[in-house]
């Protein structure tokens, strides 16, 4: 290999896992023993367990299809993905008969080639770094997760997009030819992305792939139009945006870059490159993995990283709030992503419908213990024919959610239940028999409902039924009398010598069901607050936020319940915690045992807040 290359593979290195984990001189020795080979569209590489020398492979442009000796589909990849590790075995390790496999580049591929030989010698010299480099994925994977976070990455989720962002943007006009676009993205303002613009009208991106896959990949003339290959209307964030909020957009629509905008002005340029290159973050490689995964039983080979993912947030004292988040942000790409898959097998839907999740899921407060609460609105110009295909659409997304760690929910508010798979009219009418006579199961019905999320589809339906939900309340003056009574039907577990009210039959007796007894309660009351005022969010805080903005609750008040939830939750996901790492089943049900004066103290301060607002919203609220 030229030594005039080297600078460029070393600098590419630096951005691919887990070579960016090297120290210098280790990236350095790798990449100086570094092999290029091209492969045309079609060409494949044969693996076997006899050949003389093996090789681990780096893309660096173009696409590989990897399949099993029988033809079965082994792993599609992409430009940073590396295979050959399975390889990377010791000798004699009777397993490699298992392993032969074909690769076949589906486009044009440039790939970096590593010996086998030459990076296990190197490897010897840095034997902390080798884990991650096994053969066994299961092993590089908890190498990875096995990281400490520094303070920095642990609050990548408090920054802002400001923070994180390059503000070296190549900006280009509408109307610039193709190839003066790149020369401006390459010489001019380096940058894998340019902004179009119309004017001073931000109409569009082009990022360095795209120029690859539209121009290069189909040889358009580069002397057109820049807008004409061009992603037109894209989404934009602003730089006092949380990072958060930006990741979740691009993982929601399954984008790599977003335009920061500032007073209708690009100040700059996000993409996932910003966050994977400089901060640990192992939910945004994961929902990266889940995207582009082309397989539902692919798919469930991702849940223990979901597992390991939400350890490492405990672990890394991220805010309980935040966890929540992430995780929520983690089952939508996986829900999303089935869905994808399910409908790619069963062809395209009859009819306009949205997927909407209910519960924790909705209220983005997803834990270790989160099932699936979730539904179908369908359009009222459904068939009876057409009806068959969502039904089994759903039975086959609940499967695999449950599959990938996402248990069914126990009292079956699932899409794959006909009840809960209707058209827009039917829920209408389900929300109005709620909402006049909320008692018993209705009252069940619409508490479980009264938060849901559109996940995917046509979100206009889900917005529809919300619609109609608030004005039904709005008209109900009842309704809100009906809910505080139930909610402060049950205590919070402190009893009359101050200690703690525990489970006294079944398996569960002398343990606190801090769900039960805490949590649920605090949701119950922010439900209460938020629709006295007529909100719309389904987060707890944020509605307990938007009931303080409104007038409805005291900043002591706020400040009181939301740290009394955020301590709660808490020891709920330690408790949850201490039961993964001893491989046990995670519950809500805690020893009081395991409690010390601090848990102790302060979970009897959380319960006394608790019952200061359940007596609070009964004075207000309930009807004498």
């Amino acid at each position: 290999m030229s030594h005039t290359l080297l600078p460029n593979i070393i600098e590419f290195l630096t951005h691919v896992d887990p070579f960016d984990k090297l120290p210098q001189d280790c990236l350095e020795k790798i990449a100086g023993c570094i092999k290029i080979n091209y492969l045309g569209q079609g060409e494949r590489i044969a693996f076997s367990t006899d050949q003389k020398e093996c090789y681990l492979y780096i893309i660096r442009t173009g696409a590989m299809e990897q399949r099993k000796s029988d033809g079965v589909l082994r792993a599609k990849l992409g430009e940073q993905d590396i295979f050959g590790f399975s390889f990377l075995q010791t000798e004699g390790d009777s397993s490699k008969a298992e392993m032969a496999y074909t690769a076949t580049a589906m486009e044009n591929a440039l790939l970096y080639l590593i010996p086998h030989s030459k990076l296990k010698h190197i490897l010897r010299s840095y034997p902390e770094y080798a884990q991650h480099f096994a053969a066994q994925a299961q092993v590089r994977i908890q190498s990875a997760l096995s990281v400490v976070w520094s303070d920095d990455e642990k609050g990548l989720f408090f920054k802002t997009v400001a923070e994180v962002a390059s503000d070296k943007v190549a900006v280009v006009s509408a109307t610039m030819s193709i190839q003066q676009a790149a020369y401006r993205m390459t010489i001019e303002t380096p940058s894998p992305v340019a902004v179009v613009k119309d004017g001073n009208t931000l109409v569009g991106v082009m990022t360095d792939r795209d120029m690859a896959k539209r121009v290069l990949a189909k040889c358009v003339d580069p002397s057109r139009q820049i807008q004409e290959v061009m992603t037109p209307n894209p989404l934009t964030v602003a730089p006092d945006d949380l990072v958060m909020k930006a990741a979740s957009l691009m993982m929601q629509h399954n984008v790599r870059s977003l335009p920061v905008v500032k007073e209708g002005q690009v100040v700059g340029v996000l993409t996932t490159t910003h966050l994977v290159q400089k901060h640990r973050v192992q939910a945004i490689f994961l929902i990266e993995k889940i995207n582009y995964i082309d397989s539902l039983e692919e798919l469930v080979e991702l849940a223990p990283e979901r597992q390991a993912i939400f350890e490492a947030l405990i672990e890394g004292n991220v805010g309980s709030e935040i966890i929540g988040q992430v995780m929520a942000m983690i089952m939508d790409t996986f829900n999303r992503r089935i869905l994808q898959l399910v409908e790619a097998k069963m062809g395209p839907p009859p009819c306009e419908y949205a997927w909407v999740v209910a519960g924790s899921h909705a209220r983005n407060e997803v834990h270790a213990l989160s099932d699936q609460d979730n539904a179908i609105i369908l359009s009222d110009d459904v068939s009876d024919d057409q009806r068959m295909y969502f039904k089994l659409l759903a039975m086959d997304v609940c499967k695999w959610m449950d599959a990938c760690g996402y248990s069914l929910c126990s009292g079956n508010y699932m899409a794959s239940v006909q009840k809960w798979c209707q058209p827009l009219s039917v829920w209408k009418t389900y929300y109005s028999k709620w909402a006049e006579n909320p008692e018993y199961e209705r009252l069940l019905n619409i508490t479980v409902f009264l938060e849901v999320r559109a996940i995917y589809g046509q979100t206009e339906l889900s917005e529809e039924l919300q619609a109609h939900l608030m004005s039904l309340l709005g008209e109900n003056s009842s309704f809100l009398s009906i809910l505080t009574k139930d909610t402060v039907a049950t205590q919070p577990p402190l009893g009359i010598f101050n200690k703690f009210v525990l489970e006294k039959n079944g398996d569960q007796s002398n343990t606190l069901n801090i769900k039960k007894y805490a949590l649920n309660l605090i949701v119950d009351l922010a439900r209460i607050y938020s629709l006295s005022v007529g909100c719309t969010l389904t987060g707890t805080e944020e509605r307990f936020q938007y009931a303080f903005d409104h007038g409805s609750l005291s900043e002591e008040s706020l400040k009181d319940i939301i740290g009394a939830y955020r301590f709660i939750t808490r020891v709920r996901y330690s408790h949850q915690l201490q039961a993964l790492k001893n491989g046990d089943v995670a519950d809500n049900h805690i020893s009081p045992d395991m409690f010390g004066s601090f848990e102790r103290k302060h979970l009897k301060d959380a319960f006394r807040i608790i019952a200061e607002h359940q007596d609070a919203v009964k004075l207000r609220f309930s009807q004498a």
